[in-house]
């Protein structure tokens, strides 16, 4: 499918891209999709008159597309304005909604801050205690860690189903089987996840899923809470009763058929094998940068059991920011955050036991889409001749 596809008109002529995970170019048919529903079908899709029919078969149809993706009902999936908001969403609203005056959350260290930032204001607003699981060297949660953490007043648990960073795959259905034995809720953010790996809520066993478009070549602005049926939650907003009660306001028609094009095209590729192509390009990349600086390249995260698109490398005797400075053609992202002038190693990394100096020679190239042999020989050259000239 992929193979065939023309050259993404927003990367023609510009740096080399590897940050699909931090964002990904919209694909040309889902902007083509979502046209007609900003120039001619506006219609409110809560109205009665015929302006609110083409919404509201649109609206109705995206919520299957995305609901395939997963392996849910159409009626299971509630639409918001991003992932953070969905990941609030199934936090604050599980912890809101249960019976119990001193209810306690799990999550691991190295969460998306949509998800820890969460957790702290749960606990300093109301009273909510939290457990922050260690990971191990390659960024896992131990199940056993997780068994152990858990007790009567447990409401919910929290794990990503792949990091950001290093790629690296969680048991999200050992670790959900654990939870529900125990009678907790189960969510789990899959926005790197979601259309690169296949997913089933089912067969997975959680309550609660996200699903977020920019993340799968739809804009920003638009993202997917999967809400078990029956299952009850506190809205973040309150009003109209849209989105089955839990995120009122009138809904946004054209970015929902975004997403739920985008979800329709990501099954379609999950089908065709087009994460294999990704993962020969990924391992190729891997590869030439190894056999180019023998002994100097490490990987950082699961050399298996990672997300076939990502890969995170730091180069000895090399700073992550240094290397992407001294490689103008590259676009791609670093193991360090920087706070006014200073870098500092990224959290992830550390947790797992990496020391300063190889958080902080971090890379992380994360391919997609429209990714070419020719991108990954370009990304090799700039990159050896960025570690030569440091």
């Amino acid at each position: 499918m992929t193979g065939c596809l023309p050259p993404h008109p927003g990367l023609v002529g510009g740096p080399v891209y590897l940050d699909y995970n931090a964002t990904t170019p919209v694909d040309p048919r889902v902007a083509e999709a979502i046209h007609p529903y900003l120039a001619d079908w506006f219609g409110n899709p809560s109205s009665s008159h015929p302006y609110a029919a083409a919404p509201k078969h649109a609206l109705a149809r995206a919520r299957a597309q995305v609901a395939a993706l997963i392996g849910a009902e159409a009626g299971e999936i509630v639409f918001t304005g991003s992932g953070s908001e969905a990941d609030n969403l199934a936090l604050r609203g599980a912890v809101l909604t249960a019976k119990n005056d001193l209810p306690h959350v799990i999550t691991q260290v190295t969460e998306h801050p949509a998800i820890l930032e969460t957790c702290r204001a749960l606990e300093r607003l109301h009273g909510t205690e939290v457990t922050y699981l260690p990971v191990d060297g390659d960024g896992l949660v131990d199940p056993a860690a997780l068994a152990a953490a858990l007790s009567e007043r447990t409401v919910l648990v929290s794990v990503m189903a792949a990091n950001n960073e290093t790629g690296a795959l969680q048991p999200i259905a050992e670790l959900a089987r654990i939870t529900r034995a125990h009678g907790a809720l189960f969510h789990s953010d899959t926005a790197q996840a979601a259309g690169k790996v296949p997913l089933n809520v089912r067969e997975l066993g959680v309550d609660l899923l996200t699903v977020v478009g920019h993340k799968m070549y739809a804009p920003k602005g638009i993202a997917a809470l999967y809400v078990r049926q029956g299952l009850a939650l506190e809205p973040l907003v309150y009003g109209g009763g849209q989105e089955h009660g839990l995120r009122a306001g009138t809904e946004n028609v054209a970015l929902a058929v975004a997403l739920g094009t985008a979800a329709e095209l990501a099954t379609a590729e999950l089908a065709d094998g087009t994460p294999g192509r990704i993962a020969v390009l990924r391992d190729c990349l891997h590869r030439c940068l190894a056999d180019a600086l023998p002994g100097r390249v490490h990987l950082n995260g699961p050399s298996t059991g990672r997300l076939p698109n990502t890969l995170n490398v730091s180069i000895d005797g090399a700073l992550g920011h240094e290397l992407l400075s001294a490689a103008p053609g590259l676009a791609a992202s670093t193991g360090s955050a920087c706070h006014s002038g200073t870098h500092t190693p990224s959290p992830v990394l550390t947790a797992m036991g990496l020391d300063a100096d190889r958080a902080l020679g971090a890379l992380r190239l994360s391919l997609g889409r429209w990714s070419t042999l020719e991108d990954i020989e370009t990304a090799v050259t700039a990159l050896l001749k960025a570690a030569a000239a440091l």
